[in-house]
């Protein structure tokens, strides 16, 4: 038998996952910062539930993973985080609104396989339900934005409104059954170009004129301003008009915070569940051409799953692995959370106590457990980066010492366990 991972699976070793840990703690504290609640839900969900009407849609549906428990049930692994959200506030109608939540975890698509691309991967979800306050929508625009800044990563974020597309559409003359595909293939302008979307549109019977009319509204004019008042020409009323008054309404909220954000015409989001505002987050310069955050709201969802009442929401998402696989080339990465590595010289319980010692003062400590000589402790250290070593040999101890060495800088100094803990707590 050849040990290996299934496609589209990894582990991840010490390193990986410090850095994994450091993103989701910089996630959490964010969120909370803003109000947010922690939610969790099952990771197997009914397979009715994420397939119904106001789910993820048809092209979510081939991803996903399907299966039949011992009774014969449908169930599937769920494929985000939000319809299981919806689910649970559609199973608990008299919770109190707005609610705000963040959710964490595993979430499975059995799609294509490709650079920052995975069958099993991590969503880290922030949304609030009951509101249609377009401050919901920016505030979410504001924890990305806090976020990537935390993390020291140069981004840009995109915004659009479905009711832009929709009015788009309408405007353009598309036939209203192929809409949401038309959309589908507008969305892909970033990635593929103009022109291999004209020739998809095509296959797709849209007559020249509209692809024309299409391309004449969501072909970017300038600055935000510049775009919104080219498609002020065309929108004035209905649904597109409302989608511009909802993007003025956000962008009037992130200019206050001084939150700059790209005005995207053709930005849709893939998941037919959105209703209303849509928005991405990208790097600035990266192999990794994927989103790395996005979302959008989404008002029928959790109502059309209840079958009855109104749930408005509004939520992001951020991809816990293609953040990750940006940071992970960072030249300064920690190998181990260890600070401290204790080094015992024919004191075994004399380092034990010292290291628990230090444990207690919440400083985290590891020691030589297998007896190495000096020399071959301290390269252990080394090949891990740790940044101090302690030595606690009986000389030392007589004096009530121990001796500390900065393995960056190579010096070492003699220190009562009181100096230690403090130097070490700086």
């Amino acid at each position: 038998m050849k040990l290996m991972n299934a496609r589209g699976v990894r582990d991840f070793p010490p390193e990986e996952k410090i850095i994994r840990q450091k993103v989701v703690d910089i996630l959490k504290k964010t969120f909370e910062e803003f109000g947010f609640n922690p939610l969790e839900t099952p990771i197997i969900e009914r397979y009715d539930v994420l397939s119904s009407k106001y789910a993820g849609g048809t092209e979510i549906l081939k991803e996903t993973f399907r299966l039949k428990d011992q009774g014969g049930r449908d169930i599937c692994l769920r494929y985000d985080l939000t319809v299981p959200f919806s689910r649970f506030v559609g199973m608990n109608p008299n919770i109190k609104l707005p609610f705000k939540r963040y959710q964490i975890g595993r979430v499975y698509r059995d799609g294509p396989i490709k650079l920052g691309r995975y069958r099993e991967f991590w969503q880290c979800d922030v949304d609030v339900v009951g509101t249609r306050n377009m401050m919901s929508d920016a505030e979410l625009i504001v924890i990305a934005s806090k976020v990537f800044e935390k993390l020291g990563l140069d981004v840009i974020i995109k915004l659009n409104n479905r009711k832009i597309l929709d009015g788009i559409m309408s405007f353009a003359g598309v036939p209203e059954k192929k809409w949401v595909s038309t959309i589908l293939s507008i969305d892909k302008l970033e990635k593929q170009g103009k022109n291999e979307v004209i020739k998809e549109l095509k296959q797709k019977n849209i007559r020249d004129d509209v692809i024309a009319k299409i391309f004449g509204m969501i072909q970017k004019q300038g600055s935000n301003k510049e775009n919104m008042n080219n498609l002020k020409l065309f929108l004035k009323k209905g649904f597109g008009k409302e989608g511009l008054e909802e993007i003025e309404e956000m962008l009037g909220y992130l200019k206050t915070l001084k939150v700059k954000v790209d005005f995207d015409p053709s930005l849709a989001r893939g998941l037919s569940y959105y209703t209303g505002s849509v928005f991405e987050v990208f790097m600035k310069k990266s192999n990794i051409k994927s989103a790395i955050a996005g979302g959008g709201r989404y008002d029928d969802m959790i109502g059309e799953l209840l079958g009855k009442k109104e749930y408005p929401a509004t939520g992001i998402s951020f991809g816990l692995e293609l953040i990750t696989d940006i940071l992970k080339s960072s030249k300064d990465k920690k190998k181990t959370v260890v600070e401290c590595y204790v080094i015992p010289i024919k004191t075994p319980k004399e380092s034990f106590k010292i290291a628990q010692r230090l444990r207690d003062e919440g400083i985290k400590t590891d020691l030589d457990l297998v007896g190495r000589g000096i020399s071959k402790n301290l390269d252990f250290a080394n090949s891990f980066n740790i940044p101090y070593v302690v030595f606690v040999g009986q000389k030392e101890l007589s004096k009530n010492k121990v001796k500390l060495k900065d393995m960056n800088s190579g010096k070492e100094k003699l220190m009562s366990i009181t100096s230690l803990i403090k130097k070490l707590k700086l």
